[in-house]
């Protein structure tokens, strides 16, 4: 599995190749370098001792090595900009990829994750990366080449010294790999934990009024406190595998360099090497295990890359539920059908059932029932966010949802839910997610017909007021408006609502029916709804009972029938009552 997600980033540093193939030909450059360095150093110092020559005399090579050194100077930080740079790429297009593929699962999928799991390893799990991206990749290439030149160097000049760097060199490649299955275990018990510490963080800051209320914010954080000691432990122990195995393969670098310097000694003493060729290896050994060094150093970053891609793959990896295609949707009106849908989350268990009914163009319909018949599950089918386990729906006759390019489709609907959402950002922010290009005119026109203007004119800074998460900063009745300004800015040919309503007081409410009568006239309208006023202007009421349509007709009609929908708005059914049972999930399309 390990090697699998290995060769996943590798193909993923490859958007960047250009960028990691010049931090690459730079540090081979720089180590090309270094051994003329080494050469021209050994050469001055020999020829200094030895021959009797002055600081005069070498002033050329002097100058030469003063050279070298900015200009390998100047080779490592071009690699490394090079490197960092590539991995920006890297993973500014995987966070693109992760969104689009994110938004391509659509709500099904996010309702059940973890937000903060999915935030952390889109910003995290993707930060990780980086050090295995412009580090370790870079690293493992000047391995196979660095060492490989200073060998070749080595070789010419003494060939014990180059079997005992054959012997040596490869011990560190093979003591990371032993190291290494012991190290990705801890890697990626902590990245779990990480995600787990995160889900347990937002959740108690979201629901902090709650937890003081219950009187459970003392126990949430000792919850936390143990999670973040768990995380720590395991943090620690991953520390201590990279702090230990940077120590033994120190220990083989140091005492590889250290028999050669011994043997250089010995064979100096006797005769069998002059000075020259001695110190001109002895300056290279070093060199020779930087990069090994290097990647030892790095691998660590190896395996927290693997801990994070796996989670990232994860997501990547998750096939939608609803297929979209390419085909474009013309202006005008909208009319929609359903033949035989059935929608199940688990399969074999249908929440929907064989629903056939449409929505002519022009019309307003109205969906109700009681809670957990259904109503979410058709809004979510008509939104396009529930794939039919059998059965289809139909747009304008004979144009197939699951055809249709879901950007063209998405814009040719509004949609209010009975929980709106609001982004931290101003008023004007907010509405124009409807319609980017939306002036201040426009804007405040639809504010005056959501009934907003005045309390938006109250406020510091008119369009321009910031609001915080989910609104914060205004009421919900003015949360609600909101999102129904945004709905009039958008006018769009299919409108669908749910419960819009909710949460306004009674004269505000009998003001946005009158508005929402005026905003639908002319387009498909869909309402999910309990409350009297707004069913009974419907053109057509579909009633829901265990996944199914059991009643259809206008209010006239289904009051006469004295069935499920008599029982529903009459004394003690959901219309007679002031307060919204359940959210309705709002019908689209």
């Amino acid at each position: 599995m390990a090697r699998d997600i290995d060769r996943r980033l590798i193909a993923a540093g490859h958007g960047a190749r250009r960028g990691l193939s010049a931090a690459i030909a730079l540090g081979f450059t720089a180590g090309i370098a270094v051994i003329v360095q080494a050469f021209l150093l050994a050469r001055i110092v020999s020829a200094i001792v030895f021959h009797d020559a002055g600081l005069v005399a070498e002033r050329r090579d002097l100058l030469l090595l003063l050279v070298l050194f900015v200009i390998r100077a100047a080779l490592s930080y071009g690699a490394e900009i090079a490197a960092y740079r590539a991995a920006a790429v890297v993973k500014l297009s995987l966070r693109r990829s992760l969104l689009d593929h994110l938004f391509a699962l659509g709500p099904g999928y996010a309702g059940g994750e973890r937000s903060a799991d999915l935030a952390a390893t889109l910003l995290d799990g993707v930060e990780a990366l980086e050090p295995y991206l412009a580090r370790y990749l870079p690293q493992m290439a000047l391995v196979a080449m660095v060492p490989l030149a200073i060998l070749a160097v080595v070789l010419r000049s003494d060939w014990i010294s180059a079997l005992i760097l054959v012997v040596s060199g490869p011990i560190i490649p093979l003591f990371m790999v032993f190291i290494g299955y012991r190290a990705e275990a801890i890697n990626q018990r902590q990245w779990r934990q990480l995600l787990v510490m995160s889900a347990y963080f937002l959740d108690a800051v979201q629901g902090i009024t709650t937890l003081k209320l219950f009187g459970r914010a003392r126990d949430e954080i000792a919850l936390i406190g143990r999670i973040s000691d768990e995380y720590r432990r395991v943090t620690m122990a991953g520390l201590r595998v990279a702090f230990l195995t940077s120590a033994a393969l120190e220990f083989f670098a140091s005492l590889s360099i250290a028999l050669i310097a011994v043997l250089f000694g010995a064979r100096l003493i006797h005769g069998d090497i002059t000075f020259f060729p001695a110190f001109f290896v002895l300056l290279l050994v070093p060199e020779f295990f930087l990069p090994l060094r290097g990647l030892a150093t790095h691998y660590h970053a190896r395996m927290t890359a693997i801990a994070a891609a796996r989670r990232i793959f994860d997501v990547l990896d998750a096939t939608p539920s609803v297929r979209w295609g390419t085909e474009t949707l013309s202006a005008g009106a909208i009319s929609i059908a359903c033949t035989g849908l059935t929608v199940e989350y688990t399969p074999g268990v249908p929440v929907l059932r064989d629903i056939t009914c449409a929505f002519p163009p022009g019309s307003l319909t109205a969906i109700v029932g009681r809670s957990g018949v259904g109503k979410s599950s058709l809004a979510t089918a008509l939104l396009g966010f529930a794939a039919p386990a059998a059965g289809c729906i139909t747009i304008n006759g004979d144009i197939a949802l699951d055809t249709l390019d879901r950007e063209s489709w998405w814009r040719h609907l509004a949609y209010v839910p009975q929980t709106p959402r609001l982004f931290v950002g101003s008023i004007a922010d907010n509405l124009r997610l409807a319609r980017p290009d939306a002036d201040a005119a426009a804007m405040h026109a639809a504010l005056a017909r959501a009934r907003l203007t005045d309390v938006v004119a109250a406020l510091p800074h008119g369009l321009d007021t910031m609001i915080g998460d989910a609104g914060e900063g205004l009421s919900g009745g003015q949360i609600q408006r909101l999102a129904l300004a945004r709905a009039f800015l958008k006018d769009a040919p299919l409108l669908v609502l749910d419960e819009a309503t909710a949460h306004l007081d009674l004269e505000t409410e009998a003001e946005l029916t009158e508005a929402i009568a005026a905003l639908a006239r002319g387009r498909t309208t869909i309402i999910i709804a309990h409350r009297l006023a707004t069913v009974r202007r419907a053109d057509r009421i579909l009633v829901l009972e265990d996944g199914r349509i059991v009643e259809s007709g206008t209010h006239a009609e289904l009051l006469a029938r004295a069935g499920v929908y008599a029982a529903l708005i009459g004394p003690g059914g959901p219309g007679a009552a002031r307060s919204v049972p359940e959210p309705g999930a709002a019908c689209a399309t």
